[in-house]
């Protein structure tokens, strides 16, 4: 028998692992992006070093940003090195309160092991790292590290 041209249906797609495949990339997304905690309102270019060591515990660590305000904030604020406390400019005098907070976010034997981590930039004049130190100095905060970037050394 000779049949005629018949036309030939197109099979359907299955959808049926696409809810999978969705799924596998928003927890791939939600696994390898960290989320970043405070905005950087200064500029930092860091200092060199050649012996540095990593912090152990980060998660005790509370940072202290301190440099010239960024471009969107050079307006409203100058063009003065200024103190980055979380999300604000703040003064050399308002770290006590700073520091008492960080420490209430702590149980009672973390306490001892907090870490105040100071960032500042390369061209920041001595004088406003020595305010901080003595602000922290008032706030018992002991533990004082500098952050850098290694520097090859050959």
């Amino acid at each position: 028998m000779i049949r005629g041209k018949q036309k030939k249906d197109v099979p359907a797609l299955s959808t049926s692992s696409l809810p999978d495949i969705v799924f596998m990339l928003l927890f791939f997304f939600m696994v390898t992006t960290t989320m970043r905690e405070t905005t950087m309102l200064v500029k930092i270019s860091l200092p060199t070093a050649t012996e540095i060591q990593k912090l152990e515990n980060k998660s005790l660590v509370s940072y202290i940003y301190v440099g010239r305000p960024n471009d969107m904030m050079r307006g409203k604020f100058g063009d003065a090195p200024r103190i980055q406390l979380n999300d604000s400019f703040r003064t050399a005098a308002e770290i006590g309160e700073f520091i008492a907070a960080e420490k209430d976010k702590l149980n009672e034997l973390e306490r001892a092991k907090m870490t105040v981590s100071i960032k500042a930039d390369e061209a920041t004049r001595m004088g406003i790292i020595t305010d901080i130190k003595q602000e922290l100095r008032k706030a018992q905060a002991l533990k004082i590290s500098y952050i850098s970037q290694r520097v090859l050394s050959y």
